[in-house]
């Protein structure tokens, strides 16, 4: 099973030192809790249309639940968003079994593991792209993919590269630049862009509830 596969995998020693870590050294607020401190699979709908592709977990959130974008500000940002556009049956993710369900949607990370400063490396991403590649091949009623940032979009320009026959020629180059609110054909997909929903966008302005809407309802309003 490819979420066992995933949980179990140690191929980037820099991001199981810092994932373990983590988890032996928790703040105040989460001491005495068991973390999962493991890669952190995909969690969804498996007749999704709909693709959220994350950077990678929090050291608190994702690393501590076993369940991506849970536990964390940028979580509760998100699924309050997809419950407003219909996606997931609650507007909050707080354990792997608080109940949330969601339904066309699927969500996941370029990078499985937590990151140091949440920044994973180029080199990490591409040791986990077989991961992605997988996901993308067992969610055969897939359509389109939300990529949150930058670093989510080239992740899954490659998946979708990986995918091709060798010299499909599936991807226009020069490849499509990222933007919030950018949209291009992927092969078989229709890639959209959106801004990372990280307090760093969050809190400052740069990314609104208003502006992540936009970007769900077109990919709602398109796989209709």
């Amino acid at each position: 099973m490819l979420s066992a596969e995933i949980a179990a995998c140690r191929a980037c020693p820099r991001l199981v030192a810092w994932r373990e870590s983590a988890a032996e050294n928790p703040p105040a607020r989460f001491r005495g809790e068991a973390y999962w401190a493991r890669p952190v699979p995909g969690f969804g709908d498996p007749g999704a249309r709909i693709l959220l592709l994350g950077l990678a977990p929090a050291k608190d959130g994702g690393n501590r639940t076993g369940r991506v974008f849970t536990g964390d500000r940028s979580g509760d940002f998100l699924f309050a968003a997809l419950h407003r556009v219909g996606l997931a049956n609650q507007p909050t993710s707080v354990s792997r079994d608080d109940g949330l369900e969601l339904h066309g949607a699927y969500v996941a990370a370029a990078v499985r593991c937590a990151p140091p400063d949440n920044k994973p490396l180029p080199g990490e991403r591409d040791i986990c792209a077989p991961y992605l590649h997988r996901e993308l091949a067992l969610l055969a009623e897939l359509r389109f993919i939300v990529a949150l940032g930058a670093f989510a979009w080239r992740a899954a320009l490659q998946a979708v590269e990986a995918g091709a026959s060798a010299g499909a020629g599936i991807l226009p180059r020069p490849l499509p630049h990222f933007g919030h609110g950018a949209e291009t054909p992927a092969g078989p997909y229709i890639l959209l862009g959106a801004y990372h929903p990280s307090q760093q966008n969050t809190f400052t302005g740069r990314l609104t509830p208003e502006m992540f809407d936009a970007v769900l309802a077109r990919a709602v309003c398109l796989a209709r």
